[in-house]
């Protein structure tokens, strides 16, 4: 089984596996073609994470650390049918939940223009909008987008709305389907993407979608660069009409000369939503809960697909 953290650092791992500890570098632990637990590195580039996956020949679970698996789902035409992907739910919803309510405070506050000001000297008041009494719209309603509204709540919103790729019902109320999308978003003062990367949701966030947002409303992305569509945002944020909040874009990483930068009204984080302080813990917790499943011969939780199937 191979790990991208120290397999002595993580206490009450099952007995019996032979553990290996690999983080991307150039030497692998061990023979690939006896790895039948991947655990993919974190952070790395797609390019290290599949170099191995062509010779795991006996892989059974490939384990991300990432709420995300759409940079290893390439290398999965290289594996045995059967292999089981699974994600890190779980994981991130703490860390990027709190840097979603970050973003949008920070931007509806005006927290940039102050620390340039600060930057200058100059003591730069000013009336800004507030949280408070604005409706949220969050698109891709998954853990992720659930503990996003957990922290909304007690900042007073006025409603939170949700949408996913189906209709269902929470504690909290309706999830929308993503056909109601275009209804909604003309009501949304504050727009936040959680949602995964697919094929469905890649430039969901097109031109048109943009257009329906209001006048002054912020877009928030925490999901993926690709999920929205760069040069329609650029030209809406441009204009002057909306703002933008963004921890991912497309590209990524954003070459230094590239406009998105110094686009009026737009706040750039660098992917920063997953590795925080609570990461390790909760990384730890899933990759022990994983290997004791599979262990004692048990499904593992968070299959997102198998291979040489349909999607489960």
């Amino acid at each position: 089984m191979w790990l991208p953290i120290p397999p002595d650092e993580i206490d009450g791992l099952p007995e019996g596996p032979r553990y290996h500890f690999w983080d991307g570098g150039e030497t692998y632990p061990a023979d690939p073609e006896e790895c039948d637990f991947y655990v993919v590195p974190y952070m790395k580039s797609a390019e290290v994470c599949l170099r191995p996956l062509p010779r795991m020949r006996s892989v059974r679970v490939v384990q991300t650390l990432s709420a995300g698996i759409d940079h290893v789902q390439p290398g999965l035409k290289d594996l045995p049918p059967g292999v089981r992907l699974c994600n890190a739910r779980g994981v991130h919803e703490a860390s990027t939940a709190e840097l979603t309510l970050t973003l949008i405070l920070a931007s509806l506050r005006g927290v940039p223009g102050f620390v340039r000001a600060q930057d200058r000297g100059e003591w730069q008041g000013g009336f800004r909008p507030a949280l408070a009494d604005r409706t949220v719209l969050i698109v891709g309603y998954g853990s992720i987008g659930a503990a996003v509204e957990d922290r909304l709540v007690p900042f007073e919103v006025a409603r939170v709305a949700r949408v996913a790729r189906s209709a269902r019902t929470t504690e909290r109320g309706p999830v929308h389907p993503l056909t109601e999308l275009p209804s909604l978003l003309p009501e949304a003062d504050v727009v936040v993407l959680t949602t995964p990367l697919t094929e469905g949701t890649r430039h969901l966030v097109d031109a048109a979608f943009l257009a329906r947002m209001k006048d002054g409303a912020l877009l928030v992305n925490v999901s993926r660069g690709p999920v929205v569509d760069t040069k329609a945002l650029l030209t809406e944020v441009e204009s002057g009409r909306i703002t933008a909040a963004l921890d991912v874009t497309d590209p990524e990483p954003l070459p230094a000369d590239h406009p998105l930068w110094r686009a009026p009204g737009v706040l750039i984080t660098p992917h920063v939503g997953g590795p925080t302080s609570a990461f390790l813990p909760r990384a730890k917790r899933l990759l022990r809960d994983q290997l004791r499943r599979y262990v004692n011969h048990e499904e593992p939780g968070n299959v997102i697909l198998v291979t040489g199937t349909e999607d489960v």
